[in-house]
């Protein structure tokens, strides 16, 4: 018996715990991996409550580790068997906000999209505590004593009022006429921001989320443009950065776009779907390709792109710029084009890219969240 338990788990590795979430959430993740061949089992984690199970973790072999990631990596499991399942809501436009001046300055530009998209509004604040299951040890139960539910019942008292302050601030705005009277709501989730607001806008699909950044003020590890950094690079919604420093404060003011292409299919999407964003406001858009030096048949292939968008939208000036990279970085290059030319948004496609080509190649969009005080519009490609 021992001897055959032996060659079992030599064969299959030992068990470990691959996700830890919610009952529901496990359940459809758990079907999701058997799905693709891959076992797995739900394992206990006993939070507060010590007989229904809170947050419990799912647990495969080691051997299948690598490809269940892959799996986790690309499924969206925030609905029944993993597809994507539309609300039937009013239009809404999600604004994160974790209480500081970056919040409000989201909550500015994100009201009057609203206003300009006929929305609603939610504000999403997403807290982490030491209860959270990822910070819980891997015994095979943990449950917590009086003095720590009383912790918890704190911090959530506390984030609530911090909630109901930045609402008398928003009132305050509204009746000033600084921020336009449109209809919202509030929603206080525990967990990692990051990890909730990408699953709340796959369970709700609102037309755009809209988040505060500290722009060149930030260092690489500032908490506020992480989190807008992960949102945009997992989320399927049009996202928008706002930094502390940005001069326009909300599409209607916007004058001058920019367009990153890099030539791919799924930019005629994005692009189309910018200029709903901005129909009211008549842009002057310029196309731009990044190359690291001149390459006249990149700029011929811009022409043509130019001239498909210019038919395609007679009403708005379009024009196209071959940006030289230098030495300095994409994010220096673009930055100066837009200081030069006086551009008011940078918008672009962004791809899924898993998490290794996210931590050794930050894209261009995470780039220009620490490094520009130029609003940024990122879309996912479809």
């Amino acid at each position: 018996m021992g001897k055959d338990k032996e060659k079992s788990d030599a064969k299959n590795g030992k068990p470990v715990t691959v996700a830890i979430h919610t009952y529901e959430k496990a359940c459809i993740l758990k079907s999701i991996l058997e799905s693709e061949g891959i076992p797995a089992v739900i394992h206990g984690v006993q939070v507060i409550d010590p007989v229904v199970p809170g947050n419990v973790r799912v647990r495969i072999n080691e051997n299948d580790l690598p490809r269940a990631l892959r799996i986790i990596e690309e499924a969206d499991f925030t609905s029944g068997g993993g597809k994507r399942e539309r609300k039937k809501t009013k239009k809404e436009i999600l604004i994160p906000v974790d209480f500081s001046d970056y919040s409000l300055a989201a909550c500015e530009f994100g009201f009057r999209l609203a206003r300009d998209m006929d929305c609603r509004v939610k504000l999403l604040h997403a807290f982490f505590t030491p209860f959270y299951p990822a910070s819980i040890p891997f015994g095979d139960s943990f449950t917590l004593q009086t003095a720590d539910k009383d912790l918890l019942q704190d911090i959530r008292e506390r984030t609530k009022k911090e909630m109901r302050n930045l609402e008398e601030k928003i009132e305050h705005r509204i009746a000033s006429g600084s921020i336009p009277q449109i209809a919202y709501k509030t929603a206080l989730i525990e967990g990692l921001p990051e990890e909730e607001i990408v699953t709340y806008s796959r369970m709700m699909c609102p037309t755009a989320i809209v988040m505060g950044t500290r722009g060149k003020n930030a260092k690489e590890p500032d908490l506020i443009g992480s989190v807008t950094a992960e949102v945009m690079e997992g989320c399927r919604t049009p996202v928008f950065a706002i930094p502390e420093g940005a001069k326009a404060r909300s599409l209607s003011e916007m004058k001058t776009v920019v367009f990153l292409t890099n030539f791919r299919e799924r930019e005629f999407k994005a692009f189309d779907i910018m200029m709903k964003f901005l129909h009211s406001s008549p842009v002057k858009v310029y196309l731009a390709h990044i190359s690291k030096k001149e390459d006249v048949w990149n700029e011929i292939k811009l022409s043509g792109v130019q001239k498909r968008f210019s038919d395609l939208y007679p009403q708005s000036q379009i024009e196209y710029r071959l940006l030289d990279q230098n030495d300095e970085g994409l994010e220096v290059t673009l930055d100066k084009f837009a200081d030069d030319h006086r551009i008011d948004m940078i918008s672009l496609s962004s791809s899924r890219r898993n998490i290794f080509a996210r931590i050794f190649n930050p894209g261009i969009a995470r780039r220009m969240i620490f490094h520009s005080d130029t609003p940024l519009l990122v879309i996912k490609g479809m």
